[in-house]
């Protein structure tokens, strides 16, 4: 055998650097080839640069009429275009689709055709559920009350007894059996904590309240604090924001010594319900330490059922909010259904119906604007102190009023409602069912666990929080049958007592806000509509002889009506 061993010198690859003589040389050459080439094309007539077109001159007759012209031939090229270009796609379609059929009847088996030809139709597929109707939303609701043995009603602490659903309650109470219902009292870092005393004493009288506040930083799926730049010298931190949750550990240890009574075999099933964003999946994500559900700001992100272990013998069940009934009030429509979502609703006239339940001055402090008539005007001015503007400084309204509707919903503003003083019980319930509700839950455990929470929490002044009048209990859907076929007639009635109540005065302000508001909308659309292109309305115009010659002087008037 030979080998060959080449020596290193033939490994290595060729140098690319020249000599500074042979470099300028090659530069010399290519500059005077460049030069070459501009001169040919110089005595050719031919130019890089494009002559800039000067427009009608402001000197020229009929210039706006000239202009209307060339916008029209424009626009009518565009569409010619459009349309060639529709008409290609749609071409380019039909032969797809003619290859993809071709293709999949040569793919058939024969035995497929076979059977196909001695039946003459084939089972088709069912068309997949609609995961946003009321219908699908109403079955997996019920899907959740069913399978579950311990039935979790969250209520947001800023109007607890909005949040809650005799409909619901009543509907878990009928299904008969051990099932319980438990009032978990959720975002009491919003309220202040007066309130929250008195709204837990009043909820017990019914069922049993357990306090609570989510963590809302929940990234990578762990619990994870915000980093700080500046940390205070004696390391006491305000523990109540961000990554920090209470109430966890209460509840979880409540769930898990209810399961070791009364499951022998198996695990403790319980369902967590309520309206949309109070917080359920949060709650569930918070119990879990991870990210086990999807939250979000926008309501209803949560559409099926999902079932999250938090120990060996308890099982937390995740289910969509529940659906308002249309014949609740619209304040109440505004902060706990889907109705701007499905586009039922505007996101303007969930504002009014919000600033109608406020006190004007709290809103003016809160959001730092000044005094205001109506609505349109508080949007406006809000859209100006946040920066919300569109082209010519114009502002954004719609913007405006849905970062005031995410902070309603969400868990950023603080306001709150005034418990009841005289409580009484609902209609469905008796001082039977709620002793056997409270039967087999460690009141003490719970009594203690929530005075640890309401320790623990940071809660807001009573000066800084916003007083809001609740509606009273919000009306749900469990069956889309429930559905009235009208118009909302509870809504209706209190805006007439309302408008009847009120001064002339007022009555004049408010219409006055209402044709604002109109005309505004039709503003908007027809902007949306007319988005891209400035179009030029097309005027007739007589160009005749017998105009020309009669009329020699030029009249302003014409052109500019």
């Amino acid at each position: 055998m030979f080998y060959s061993f080449l020596s290193s010198s033939e490994l290595k690859k060729a140098s690319k650097r020249l000599s500074c003589a042979k470099r300028y040389k090659i530069q010399k050459k290519v500059r005077e080839h460049n030069r070459k080439l501009r001169k040919e094309a110089k005595k050719k007539g031919v130019s890089k640069r494009v002559k800039k077109d000067i427009g009608v001159p402001n000197s020229a007759p009929f210039k706006e009429e000239i202009l209307r012209e060339a916008e029209q031939r424009r626009l009518q090229i565009e569409e010619e275009k459009e349309k060639r270009r529709q008409a290609k796609k749609e071409q380019r379609a039909e032969k797809r689709k003619k290859e993809k059929e071709a293709a999949s009847k040569e793919a058939e088996p024969t035995a497929k055709k076979a059977r196909k030809d001695d039946s003459g139709t084939q089972s088709e597929k069912k068309p997949a559920p609609d995961r946003s109707s009321k219908h699908f939303l109403c079955a997996e609701l019920n899907k959740v009350i069913d399978a579950s043995d311990v039935v979790i009603e969250v209520l947001d602490a800023r109007d607890p007894l909005g949040c809650r659903c005799p409909q619901l309650e009543e509907a878990v109470l009928q299904r008969g059996g051990t099932k319980k219902l438990l009032l978990v009292l959720n975002k009491i870092d919003l309220v202040p904590k007066e309130n929250v005393e008195r709204w837990i004493q009043c909820l017990q009288q019914e069922f049993p309240v357990v306090a609570f506040k989510a963590s809302t930083q929940l990234r990578d799926g762990v619990v994870k604090a915000k980093k700080r730049r500046i940390v205070a010298s004696n390391e006491v931190l305000d523990r109540s924001r961000g990554a920090a949750c209470f109430g966890n550990c209460c509840l979880a240890e409540l769930l898990i010594s209810y399961a070791d009574k009364t499951q022998n075999e198996g695990s403790l099933r319980v369902g967590v319900v309520g309206f949309p964003n109070v917080g359920k999946s949060s709650i569930i994500n918070s119990i879990k330490g991870s990210l086990a559900c999807n939250v979000g700001i926008k309501r209803g992100t949560t559409k099926m059922m999902q079932e999250v272990h938090i120990a060996k013998n308890v099982k937390l069940i995740d289910g969509p909010g529940v659906v308002a009934s249309p014949s609740n009030p619209p304040a109440s429509m505004a902060l706990r259904s889907l109705q701007v979502e499905e586009g039922g609703e505007s996101v303007l006239e969930a504002v009014r119906n919000l600033l109608k339940q406020c006190d004007k001055t709290q809103i003016m402090l809160q959001y730092n604007v000044p005094d205001f008539r109506n609505s349109l005007e508080f949007l406006t001015l809000f859209a100006k102190k946040r920066g919300f503007l569109q082209k010519g400084g114009i502002p954004n309204t719609e913007q405006a009023a849905t970062t005031f509707l995410a902070d309603w919903t969400g868990a950023k503003l603080s306001y709150h409602c005034k418990a009841p003083e005289n409580h009484s019980l609902p209609a469905y319930l008796s001082d039977a069912v709620v002793t056997e509700m409270k039967n087999g839950w460690n009141l003490n455990k719970i009594k203690t666990g929530n005075k640890e929470t309401l320790k623990a929490v940071r809660f807001p002044n009573q000066a800084s929080s916003i007083g809001f009048t609740s509606k009273g209990p919000t009306s749900g859907l469990l069956s889309v049958s429930d559905i009235p076929e009208g118009k909302p007639g509870a809504a209706a009635t209190e805006e007439e007592a309302e408008q009847n109540n009120e001064s002339s005065e007022t009555e004049q302000t408010t219409e006055d806000s209402n044709t604002t508001e109109k005309a505004e909308k039709l503003q908007k659309k027809t902007i949306k509509k007319k988005k891209g292109n400035v179009r030029f309305q097309s005027v007739p115009i007589d160009i005749s002889l017998s105009t020309a010659i009669t009329d020699d002087t030029y009249d302003f008037n014409t052109d500019f009506q």
